[in-house]
């Protein structure tokens, strides 16, 4: 069915939603819109360009094969950090009480637990952190390395416990 449509009620309508295929054109010189297809009133906008999605992780367990915890109680919290490491600078041993995830945009990161069980990242990889394990992490590589974490935490909870022999901070705190 071709329905054919003044541009004025084109911009009365929410979207356009289709379940076949979308073709639109406009009739020259007569100012009005052909459509293929059946328009549903109150439908979300449709964008016509192309968009890609990558899943980069999904998993019910840490990096190291550890399952992930529950979430903590309380009012949920969530932080995103953007952490850059200098090439051959290091992470100081720390842990998180929350569970957290990250993609390495730029360099190459290698984190390691206190029992020695080691991941290398390059970048574009993803890394589902461990919890409530001693770890540190190190740039082995020639460039900075760029990543951003999200934590799903609890308001009160800290993201990121540093060593008792080190000092006890948030990260980008100074």
């Amino acid at each position: 069915m071709i329905r054919r449509m003044r541009k004025r009620s084109l911009f009365s309508l929410t979207g356009l939603l289709f379940a076949g295929s979308l073709v639109c054109c406009i009739v020259s010189g007569c100012g009005r819109l052909q459509v293929v297809g059946q328009p549903l009133e109150n439908a979300s906008p449709v964008s016509i360009q192309q968009t890609e999605v990558y899943q980069l992780a999904k998993s019910k367990a840490s990096w190291n094969g550890s399952p992930l915890p529950a979430y903590p109680q309380g009012t949920p919290e969530i932080t995103i950090l953007r952490i850059v490491v200098p090439a051959g600078g290091s992470l100081e041993k720390h842990k998180h009480p929350v569970i957290n995830a990250g993609v390495l945009l730029k360099g190459e990161l290698m984190v390691q637990t206190e029992d020695g069980k080691t991941l290398d990242l390059k970048a574009g990889e993803a890394i589902v952190e461990v919890v409530d394990n001693w770890h540190f992490g190190k740039n082995e590589g020639t460039e900075p390395a760029e990543i951003i974490v999200f934590y799903a935490g609890a308001e009160g909870v800290p993201i990121t416990v540093y060593k008792p022999d080190q000092e006890s901070r948030e990260p980008g705190e100074e």
